[in-house]
């Protein structure tokens, strides 16, 4: 059914990158943020500037987990490690929290800046599982999920939302773990074995493969399908029309 498993009850999609062309614009957030603290660091200590990669440093670090693992992930990669603060800190605080929430300022203005657009081989696969019956959820690690649903006009294509409150609320671990994805098949009332994870996402595609879903579909808007697949991903298309298309 709709290119999946004959056992596939539910679909669980993450969104920036696979259901909404955002992945971009978080990357020039990441990019504009790192860029800006890392220079500062490196007049203060008079070492080079390196600048943010947002291609592969996006990819290998941030790209699908949490807003402030990313943040200790990317750090790390360049050995900084920097105290944790408080969800309370202002966005020019040298803290994790703080260079995380200099991140959220900056994609909610290009978000409302540059609006929101969904995927239209996206959509049509929303509707298609609708109308096939498949339950439905949206798994994101982003805060600003529902704003962004509403902001595309796919709100109603999806029948429950895992994010980053809920995961913050319960207490969850973030992508790459498949704690997300798991709560996503609870609220669905399926076991992960009758799931389909859709991922874009390295540490999302590692997530699906993780908890046993039934079936983990890497989304290439890239270019990185062989990446894809040695993280976790059963098939890897570049567009969900892809899977509907093999149904004709």
């Amino acid at each position: 059914m709709l290119g999946l498993p004959d056992h596939i009850r539910a679909c669980l999609f993450d969104l920036d990158g696979v259901l909404t062309q955002t992945a971009k614009v978080h990357a020039a957030a990441w990019k504009e943020t790192f860029d800006a603290f890392l220079r500062r660091r490196a007049d203060r200590d008079g070492t080079a500037f390196v600048p943010f990669d947002a291609g592969e440093d996006y990819d290998d670090y941030v790209d699908g987990r949490p807003r402030e693992d990313g943040v200790r992930t990317f750090l790390a990669s360049r050995g900084v490690e920097l105290p944790e603060g408080t969800p309370e800190d202002g966005p020019d605080s040298e803290t994790v929290h703080g260079v995380g929430n200099r991140k959220n300022e900056l994609v909610l203005r290009l978000i409302r800046e540059q609006g929101v657009e969904p995927y239209e081989g996206s959509v049509a696969y929303l509707r298609a599982a609708r109308d096939a019956g498949l339950r439905r959820a949206v798994v994101s690690s982003s805060a600003n999920c529902h704003d962004v649903l509403v902001a595309a006009g796919i709100e109603d294509l999806l029948e429950e939302r895992v994010d980053g409150i809920t995961r913050r609320e319960q207490g969850l671990r973030g992508k790459p773990a498949p704690d997300t994805y798991l709560a996503g098949a609870r609220l669905l009332g399926v076991e992960p074995a009758e799931a389909a994870v859709f991922e874009d996402a390295l540490a999302g595609v590692e997530a699906g493969h993780a908890g046993h879903f039934g079936v983990v579909v890497g989304v290439d808007r890239v270019g990185q399908s062989a990446e894809l697949r040695r993280h976790g991903a059963d098939l890897v298309v570049t567009d969900l029309a892809q899977l509907l298309e093999e149904q004709r």
